[in-house]
């Protein structure tokens, strides 16, 4: 026995509740061509996800309502599983169920309201809504007994981090006392077959965990599960979509493409009953099994979809970004292309007196590669001038004897040439229209490696949550892409510096990044306190005065990181949504 269950994975616009619908209609209509039987979308389809505050606005919520009578009024004999925000009826600032609805024969025929709501990590569910008690309504697909369920409600248990043992955690609590999933209650009801609506954001590795708990769901209830994701960025999450399907056995069957929109329909053989394909339907179903990405291309894919998505979403077509012959900047420069086209991508070197001429000529073989225009825009003249302007109040010697004055001297002129050229892209970007991407990467963010109103000037921070040594390792990888090397190999090769003074390399300031990286991992997102990540140090030999160095330098960063444009989160923490740490914190 078999039933088509159409998966429509759609990179929704947040908020845009007219053009949501109109794409979800168009999505039912394909499915339905293609001998769907049932279509499902993903978690609060209507609106978008996550869409935070404008839950508390009353118009919004009631455009939602709007919007989803005109999906179900286009619903003809086969259901359509739609996400969207259901006002509760109640008084106070939270009044709403995170619900799915039943729509066919030109109507909301049930609803399923959300029971698990999550409030970790970048979730903050629990803020907007109440959680639903009923595990139906149970639908009926020509025979077929579908349990319905949102994202947290297939997991079951109570979780406080986005993360999840190998094998989803659940194995030792499925069918325990511990187990809260509605699902369980749908199966000894009848349901033959679970479908799960998702707004499950982006990081490196979910996919194997997502699956891991729907295959263990699956095969200990022993019917097939049916996960459906959205896709695409929005600010800071970046939505991979790779909705998938798991026989009864716990074996996938069908798995779309990761950050594509698609929609496919799946023919699913289900335990019992008696179904029949929908008449001249025969050979309409295709099971698309894409095997998932390799890790760095996932990661690129990530970057690229959020950077693109994030600037045309905003009404942008341009990018600048600031060229200094570095990798990161290359990296961001190399996303860009990927992600909008060269014709799109505008690279600014902007030399100062202690560029080197390697910087400048890699800048230029960068730009060269990627096909995207590239400008030189000195910053002497502009340097000499203000330097000039401050000696005056500092007594015009130039030269302090002192040498705590003399430090203080060095790191202002080596701030004034970043801020400098930060307000040069800025201005580009208002001559032009440009949106300007920063350059600073994971390991820099977190230590305060940046200079704030200089290197942090922008709208979008690409590579905020990439790890310094995984900067490298994209690189690297985008390189074998086979269309050529992108990424000027010197550019790799080049030990990293600012270039701000004579001679200045990074691990001159900075533990080299083989030991950095780690020491960050823990303190950020292992949540470990200085003292827990020094045993950390040890194992890369490292001395424990180093690490208090370290975890003080993140603690003093906040204030910077709290003023720095959003980028895209790719590890289980980012700076962000999932880290709001206090910036006045006397906690070591």
């Amino acid at each position: 026995m078999s039933v088509r269950v159409g998966l429509a994975q759609l990179n929704l616009r947040l908020g845009d509740l007219d053009g949501n619908a109109e794409m979800v209609v168009a999505a039912y209509d394909s499915a339905v061509a293609d001998g769907a039987q049932v279509v499902v979308f993903s978690e609060l389809t209507v609106t978008g996800y996550p869409p935070e505050d404008l839950l508390l606005k009353p118009a919004f919520v009631e455009g939602a309502a709007a919007a989803l009578e005109r999906i179900a009024s286009h619903a003809g004999e086969v259901p359509a599983v739609v996400g969207f925000p259901e006002d509760a009826g109640l008084d106070g600032p939270i009044r709403l169920w995170n619900s799915a609805a039943l729509c066919w024969d030109g109507a909301v025929r049930g609803v399923y309201r959300k029971h698990l709501l999550p409030n970790y990590a970048v979730f903050d569910e629990q803020r907007y809504f109440v959680p639903g008690s009923d595990v139906g309504p149970l639908l009926s697909v020509d025979g077929v007994t579908v349990g319905v369920s949102i994202c947290e409600d297939l997991w079951g248990p109570p979780r406080t981090a986005d993360a999840a043992a190998e094998d989803g955690g659940l194995p030792s609590i499925v069918g325990g006392e511990a187990d809260t999933s509605p699902a369980l209650a749908q199966v000894a009801m009848g349901a033959q077959l679970l479908v799960n609506l998702n707004g499950s954001p982006y990081r490196r590795g979910k996919q194997a965990d997502r699956e891991a708990v729907a295959r263990t769901r699956a095969a200990a209830l022993g019917v097939p599960a049916v996960y459906v994701n959205q896709v695409g960025g929005q600010d800071e999450l970046v939505f991979d979509g790779s909705s998938f399907v798991t026989d009864a056995g716990g074996d996938v069957v069908c798995r779309l493409p990761a950050f594509r929109e698609q929609v496919a329909v799946c023919e699913i053989t289900v335990p019992g009953g008696d179904v029949a394909a929908p008449e001249g339907a025969a050979g309409a179903a295709c099971s698309v099994l894409v095997p998932m990405l390799d890790p760095l291309d996932e990661v690129w894919q990530a970057l690229v979809v959020a950077t693109r998505d994030y600037v045309r979403k905003n009404g942008f077509a341009d990018v600048a970004v600031g060229l200094s012959g570095g990798v990161d900047s290359s990296a961001v420069a190399a996303i860009a292309a990927d992600a909008l086209g060269p014709d799109h991508v505008h690279g600014v070197s902007m030399p100062s007196r202690y560029s080197s001429e390697g910087s400048r000529t890699d800048a230029a073989q960068l730009a060269a590669n990627l096909g995207i225009d590239f400008r030189t825009v000195p910053v002497e003249p502009a340097h000499a001038a203000l330097a000039g302007m401050l000696d005056a109040p500092a007594g015009g010697s130039g030269s302090p004897t002192d040498p705590a004055d003399s430090a203080a001297a060095d790191l202002t002129d080596q701030n004034l040439q970043s801020r400098i050229r930060g307000v040069l892209l800025m201005a580009l970007s208002n001559r032009f229209g440009w949106l300007v991407l920063t350059t600073g990467n994971k390991t820099e963010t977190s230590v305060g490696y940046t200079t704030l109103y200089g290197d942090t000037a922008g709208a979008y921070a690409v590579i905020r949550d990439v790890p310094k040594l995984l900067v490298y390792e994209l690189c690297r990888w985008r390189n074998r892409q086979g269309d050529g090397e992108r990424i000027p190999q010197e550019c790799i090769d080049k030990p990293p510096s600012a270039e701000l003074r004579p001679d200045q390399r990074d691990d001159q300031s900075l533990p080299p990044y083989e030991l950095l990286d780690p020491l960050v991992e823990a303190y950020v997102e292992g949540d470990l306190s200085a003292a827990e990540v020094v045993e950390v140090a040890r194992r890369h030999g490292a001395d424990p005065e180093l690490v208090h160095r370290v975890t003080r330098l993140v603690d003093i960063a906040e204030y910077k990181r709290r003023q720095s444009p959003p980028g895209p989160r790719i590890t289980a923490k980012s700076f962000g949504k999932d880290r709001r740490m206090p910036i006045t914190n006397f906690f070591r």
